[in-house]
């Protein structure tokens, strides 16, 4: 493949998943309210086409046609930057993402990834670091002491969770011995009690999945998590100046950061896009083999947002002193013992084999 053809594909991809990430986010926002009827015994969203399912588009039209004002003494550019900033950086973490394995077409293998990054690792956790600005920039820049206070909120809790997160992954990282998530998902294809594809770390790693999903529920600023937007206290947190598209954006990156949550628990601990059997199937065809593997990653990351949406609307949300707490007092020091044990295991496994 020459050059150029390889960037046109590389292009083709990305846009792709740009906007199946879009429609999976604008959808959550469907699921998440006919999920959350359900459990109030509602109906929810029924009107806008066949069981509502035109309502996220409603929903589009509507931030579109509201008025749009700046809060008087705000500083505009920072106030119009912010939300474009959350969005950009929550939609940049999928650029490392492997979707799927290899495409075989005309000869050429097409992996199903913008780029394979060998620090893909550290490129998302950077990226997931710079998302705390939008809401830091949109909550000063609005010139309100409630969205100054949420936006505080929001960086104090993003920055302790995302340590705890950090050390969860280091137990990670001495197993798999790589940063590359498409290598951590490859290693997961191997066998495990006689099963191929089923080499999944949340067997050797269940501390750590523990600390790292509820991480992530923090970093989304998810409930029982969303102390920055919290409407009992801070009427809207760090968004309450906003209206229009503006508002829709940052309301719209949550989502992502959700979805793309979803995709790295999935690739971390629960094999990516590998699946049980795989190897064993006696499927000879690799795009067949590849399609399968994007449909078992896309079940995994729905399941996850099912979850996500199934603790928001289950659990009450912590007092601001309860979040730190066991951010800071719980989880680092949980997150250190299991790099510790995981170290001796190593170790004696070495030693004894």
């Amino acid at each position: 493949m020459s050059i150029l053809g390889f960037i046109l594909v590389k292009l083709l991809i990305a846009f792709v998943i740009m906007n199946i990430t879009l429609v999976i986010a604008m959808y959550s926002t469907l699921a998440e309210r006919k999920l959350s009827a359900f459990m109030q015994d509602r109906i929810g969203p029924n009107r806008a086409g066949p069981f509502g399912i035109l309502q996220p588009l409603a929903d589009g039209v509507k931030f579109f046609m509201k008025e749009e004002f700046f809060p008087a003494g705000a500083d505009k550019f920072l106030f119009f930057i912010a939300p474009a900033f959350a969005i950009t950086t929550a939609m940049m973490v999928s650029a490392v993402i492997p979707w799927g394995g290899d495409l075989v077409i005309n000869g050429n293998i097409i992996p199903l990834q913008v780029t394979d990054l060998n620090v893909g690792l550290l490129y998302v956790f950077g990226v997931v670091s710079l998302s705390v600005y939008g809401i830091m920039i949109g909550g000063w820049a609005s010139n309100n002491k409630y969205s100054l206070l949420g936006a505080l909120r929001a960086s104090s809790q993003i920055i302790s969770y995302e340590l705890s997160m950090g050390l969860a992954i280091i137990g990670l990282l001495m197993i798999t011995n790589t940063l590359s998530l498409r290598e951590i998902t490859d290693l997961q294809a191997h066998k495990f009690l006689g099963i191929s594809g089923f080499n999944w770390n949340i067997f050797y790693q269940p501390l750590g999945f523990i600390i790292f999903i509820v991480c992530a529920f923090a970093e989304t600023n998810r409930a029982p998590f969303d102390l920055s937007e919290c409407e009992a206290e801070l009427v809207g947190g760090y968004h309450t100046e906003y209206s229009s598209m503006k508002l829709g954006l940052f309301l719209f990156a949550e989502y992502i950061h959700m979805f793309t949550a979803s995709a790295m628990i999935s690739i971390l601990y629960f094999g990516g896009f590998t699946f049980p059997f795989m190897n064993q199937l006696g499927i000879e065809n690799q795009n067949i083999l590849t399609i399968l593997g994007v449909g078992a990653l896309f079940t995994k990351i729905l399941i996850w947002i099912f979850i996500f949406i199934w603790v928001r609307w289950t659990l009450p949300r912590f007092r601001y002193d309860q979040l730190m707490r066991l951010g800071w007092q719980i989880f680092i020091p949980l997150a250190l013992f299991n790099i510790l044990i995981t170290g001796l295991v190593k170790l004696g496994i070495q030693q004894w084999f």
